[in-house]
């Protein structure tokens, strides 16, 4: 997203918080209801267009999403996604985008509430590496002429007794709402807004043996510092990755052995 649209995000996900930090609102609950919305204004893209039109007043565009969504989801939901529209957005699919990444979040933060939000995040990753080594799993939950319940379906019987119920509860939207996106962006989206509700960036390790307990102590201290931000390591073994690690942050990736990347984070942070 590019300038108003993130502005409307960060906006949005102020009230978001602030409507979670209240514990009798119910963050499961409220993500659900986003999704529904999400999926609406996807499906419906002339309604979307008007509720980022800018030439339309805010408080017009808030009063039709009050009308269309009355009684359909909680006064919470709707008073969320009105102040959403009184916003300017650069483009109207950024409106969906949003709403989207609101109902995650929104469950990450019911994972959060439990103190599930690490299991959550692992069982996310987990799956991302299943199914970019399994491709006939990939292709029966991409297939097209599936359809939802046989998809959802095939999760729980997956997932479903294995994953807490908000990693079942993501996967599962990702899966029957794709959007337009590969499953593997999606999980990857998944597993970074897990990591940002705790204010921590995602490093991928893939190294040629496990590493020991003091060896992971060490590069995640050293990759937090490096990027300025405490970092949750996802960790893969990977004896092709001969005599050292391969590290993944975004889209930067580092190659070398250990040492040689612990020296050289210690001394870019020396200099």
């Amino acid at each position: 997203m590019n300038g108003a649209s993130r502005e409307a995000l960060a906006a949005a996900r102020e009230r978001l918080d602030a409507l979670t930090d209240t514990p009798s609102v119910d963050a499961g609950s409220l993500a659900a209801e986003l999704a529904d919305v999400t999926a609406l204004l996807h499906r419906e893209v002339s309604l979307r267009r008007v509720l980022t039109d800018p030439a339309q007043e805010g408080a017009a565009k808030a009063q039709l999403v009050e009308r269309l969504l009355g009684g359909q989801v909680s006064g919470t939901t709707a008073d969320l996604v009105a102040g959403m529209v009184r916003t300017r957005w650069s483009r109207s699919r950024d409106l969906v985008d949003a709403l989207e990444e609101l109902a995650a979040d929104a469950d990450l933060t019911e994972a959060q509430r439990r103190g599930a939000l690490d299991s959550v995040e692992d069982e996310v990753f987990r799956f991302s590496r299943i199914v970019s080594s399994n491709s006939a799993l990939r292709a029966a939950l991409t297939d097209t002429a599936a359809s939802d319940a046989a998809k959802a379906g095939l999760l729980d019987s997956l997932l479903g007794t294995r994953a807490d119920k908000v990693t079942v509860r993501l996967i599962t939207r990702l899966v029957t709402r794709p959007r337009g996106r590969s499953l593997e962006e999606g999980l990857e989206s998944l597993s970074r807004l897990a990591a940002a509700r705790r204010g921590r960036m995602v490093a991928t390790v893939t190294s040629a043996v496990p590493l020991s307990e003091p060896q992971k102590q060490r590069l995640g201290a050293s990759l937090a510092k490096l990027y300025g931000r405490p970092m949750h390591l996802n960790l893969e073994v990977d004896p092709a990755v001969v005599g050292g690690i391969k590290v993944h942050v975004g889209d930067e990736v580092i190659n070398g052995s250990i040492a040689d990347r612990l020296d050289e984070a210690s001394r870019r942070m020396a200099g």
